[in-house]
């Protein structure tokens, strides 16, 4: 298979608009493309079936872009007790790195210093969730090539690894390894190619109304053109808007909310670095090495009552809580002067009516299967989606007549993957290798081997920008810079990638 194939853009679009209209049916009708729909998509199609995915805005365009970009082992929900859900996050991490998408995720340290302020209990509790860690590794046959095992380290080698730590009364420290996203949209960018490889209509821009298990209408976004289409099987994984897809879904959003900061600001940190909450044995702040010389500090556990917003914000004391978190760490305090930026999203929790914080619900998945045969898939984490799309799928296709293979996500590596010994001997920048894996080069080729930053400060190249217009489905220039490069995140930064990326939609 070829970039070719795998290609969304505009043409490819208006082409299967019009073969989804004259048609008027297909096996599997998806709603939502972020990394669940997106994962549903690709695990329809590689079963033999007939899928439309729809999605109203862009890939990624919700959730599935406010991520912290990593791709937990859980332990946070082996702290907490809840050993099955771990389990199936080292299961699905390891699934990921190996075969899935070994360019998009790689190996990263995470530390856990013993600061002067921490209890004896924090520190035993975080020591023996790392050791649980290990056993879910052992037990999901993820090698120590690939995420060595924790250990004791000390103030010294803390210290390596996070610059900024303030120093004064620094017990050493524990450090562990988890798998970490270059970049969470990018990844359902990938999902949704590889998706179309398959077969699959992904279509963005279009939104679904009158939805029931039989079908849908659906209206095109830029024209205003509806069809009636009618589906086999129809699957909700709207994310945080399923309840508005579907009558009886209710939800309990949660606001996750990051800071973003120049890595010079950190000093060079080169580990995931976790900070405990004050008064909270459980939770901490982490501070994540980013691509591009960021930083995320995240994140939030906030109760979002109240109207879906299409773009979450952060609010002050969300922002003045993870400054503050952070700064017990630090030498230098942080302050609002030294942030890029801030990005929020909502998770969509299936209100239990259980715990009164929102950190007390269950992140595990939940599918649904309402009166008219519209199933829903609601809650989970971005580690697990491919599981989740499974689950969906298994009991979508479970009262229908359809005749499907097996799930085969479990083996299907997404476009650009390859193993790690053939991504080394790409012969490309180590930037387009982490993107694009084994399809860097004709990245690059496309763009007449022109790799220079497309203005003073950023790293994004013009290759980049060209590749997201004609085969990454990108149809506008948000879609551009909010969601295929990330530099929206930095709003100096979006103004200076302006010009450029307009340039390429010109010259495509």
């Amino acid at each position: 298979m070829t970039v070719g194939n795998a290609s969304l853009n505009a043409a490819r679009r208006a082409r299967e608009l019009d073969w989804l209209e004259t048609t008027g049916k297909v096996d599997v009708l998806v709603i939502g493309g972020g990394v669940t729909g997106a994962g549903v998509a690709l695990d329809a199609a590689a079963r033999g079936l007939t899928v439309a995915l729809v999605e109203k805005h862009d890939l990624a365009f919700g959730t599935s872009r406010w991520s912290s970009k990593l791709v937990h082992g859980g332990l946070r929900y082996l702290a907490s007790g809840h050993v099955g859900i771990a389990y199936e996050s080292a299961v699905e991490r390891g699934i990921l790195m190996k075969t899935t998408a070994p360019h998009l995720v790689h190996p990263v340290p995470q530390l856990a210093p013993w600061l002067p302020q921490a209890k004896a209990s924090q520190a035993a509790l975080l020591r023996g969730a790392f050791l649980g860690g290990d056993i879910l590794r052992t037990v999901a046959r993820t090698s120590d090539d690939y995420l060595p095992h924790s250990r004791r380290v000390s103030s010294a080698e803390v210290l390596r690894y996070a610059p900024t730590l303030r120093p004064e009364g620094l017990r050493g420290g524990f450090l562990t390894w988890d798998g970490q996203l270059y970049d969470d949209a990018r990844l359902v960018v990938a999902i949704a190619r590889t998706a179309a490889q398959y077969g699959a209509r992904v279509l963005t821009r279009v939104s679904a109304t009158e939805v029931t298990g039989q079908g849908a209408v659906l209206i095109d976004q830029l024209t205003g053109h509806r069809m009636t289409v009618d589906a086999s099987v129809v699957i909700n994984a709207a994310g945080i808007w399923a309840g508005q897809i579907t009558d009886g879904i209710k939800l309990r959003p949660s606001r996750g909310t990051h800071l973003v900061f120049p890595q010079a600001a950190f000093g060079g940190l080169s580990a995931v670095l976790t900070v405990p909450v004050p008064g909270e044995l459980r939770r901490v702040v982490m501070a994540i090495p980013a691509p591009d010389d960021r930083v995320y500090v995240g994140l939030t556990d906030e109760d979002a009552p109240g109207p879906v917003s299409d773009v979450p914000r952060a609010t002050d004391s969300e922002i003045d809580f993870l400054l503050d978190t952070i700064n017990r760490a630090v030498q230098t305090p942080l302050t609002r002067a030294d942030l890029l930026g801030t990005y929020a999203g909502l998770r969509p929790l299936l209100d239990t009516k259980h715990g009164n914080k929102t950190a007390d619900i269950s992140r595990r998945h939940a599918v649904i299967t309402g009166s008219d045969g519209l199933v829903t898939i609601v809650g989970g984490k971005l580690t697990t989606y491919r599981r989740m799309a499974q689950d969906a799928l298994d009991t979508a296709l479970a009262q229908s007549t359809l005749d499907a293979r097996p799930c085969q996500t479990h083996r299907i590596p997404l476009v650009g993957a390859a193993d790690r010994v053939r991504l080394a001997a790409v012969a490309a920048p180590p930037r387009f290798v982490h993107r694009y894996g084994v399809e860097a080069p004709q990245v690059i080729a496309a763009a007449g081997a022109v790799v220079d930053p497309i203005a003073p400060g950023l790293k994004t190249t013009y290759a980049e920008l060209l590749f997201a217009v004609r085969h990454e489905g990108a149809l506008d220039e948000d879609d551009v810079l909010d969601r295929r490069t990330r530099i929206g995140l930095s709003a100096a930064d979006r103004e200076l990638a302006l010009p450029a990326v307009r340039e390429a939609f010109a010259a495509v």
